[in-house]
């Protein structure tokens, strides 16, 4: 038994090379004979990596944290608090796993990644760049989240689904599918951004509004409350739709326009400009509304 200073403020604390690998474990943590530990790794605190797992290169794992399965963490990676990494999962890179999140499955966090919180990470889903995932967030499946984006609350992202770029999804919001929330694009409250649509730039998804299809919404557009956009359908520039109001078709709503109450616009339509189409109104075929126009009952067919 010698001792070994771990940086943690502690000093040297009693500590041995472990048998597999080489690596510094405390006297107060445990590292089963069956896990591997890197010359370079080290374990300490409370903390237990056991089964098959591996720590590798300069990682480590401290506090309570818990590395068990078939587990990697590797390169300069962390893994502290009460975390748990377990299944096939692997955390790389510069990557910070802390709180009580726990990361499972065939699960990948790499980069310079965090995941704290209560937040999940689970089946094959990648979380790299500088994400960050964190509160009661999951993110699952086949889900990817990476460059400079954010993952909290309770919202979910899941199928297939891509969050990236500078993007936010968070509060009760759910990305499953294969959506993509991408640039400055916010998705929050109890919005849903599902199947194949895209949301883009600097728009705003919110309340309750929901995203689907193969919609597109971009540029600092605006959809919230209980609005619906679906089929190919795109709201772009300036636009908003909100209230119950519903997009779809190929319909499209631009420029300053706004679209909201019950009204619909399908089709083939087109809204832009500084145009409202509000109350009961239904845009529909090939119709065009322009222009200051308030639209607020009635029916505008192009056909």
């Amino acid at each position: 038994m010698g001792k070994f200073d771990f940086n943690d403020g502690n000093g040297h604390v009693p500590a041995h090379r472990h048998p597999y690998g080489g690596g510094w474990v405390a006297v107060t943590a445990t590292v089963e004979a069956t896990a591997y530990l890197a010359r370079t790794a080290m374990v300490y605190g409370e903390a237990m990596v056991s089964g098959k797992a591996q720590v590798c290169d300069d990682a480590m794992v401290s506090g309570n944290a818990e590395v068990f399965g078939k587990a990697q963490v590797y390169g300069r990676a962390m893994v502290y608090g009460d975390a748990m990494v377990s299944g096939k999962a692997q955390v790389s890179g510069d990557a910070m796993v802390s709180g009580k999140s726990q990361i499972y499955g065939d699960a990948m966090v790499s980069g310079k990644s965090q995941i704290y919180g209560d937040a999940m990470v689970s089946g094959k889903a990648q979380v790299s760049g500088r994400a960050r995932v964190f509160g009661d967030a999951r993110v699952s499946d086949s889900a990817m989240v990476c460059d400079d984006t954010l993952v909290s609350g309770n919202a979910e992202v899941f199928g297939k689904a891509r969050v990236s770029g500078k993007a936010q999804v968070y509060g009760d919001a759910r990305v499953p599918g294969k959506a993509q929330v991408y640039g400055d694009a916010r998705v929050f409250g109890d919005a849903k951004v599902s199947d194949s649509a895209m949301v883009c730039d600097d728009t705003l998804v919110s309340g309750n509004a929901e995203v689907f299809g193969k919609a597109r919404v971009s540029g600092k557009a605006q959809v919230c409350d209980d609005a619906m956009v679906s089929g190919k359908a795109q709201v772009y520039g300036r636009a908003r739709v909100f209230g119950d109001a519903k997009v779809s078709g190929k319909a499209q709503v631009y420029g300053k326009a706004q679209v909201y109450g019950d009204a619909m616009v399908f089709g083939d339509a087109e809204v832009y400009g500084n145009a409202e189409v509000c109350e009961d109104t239904l845009v529909s075929g090939h119709a065009d509304v322009y222009g200051d126009n308030k639209n607020e009952e009635g029916l505008k067919n192009g056909d």
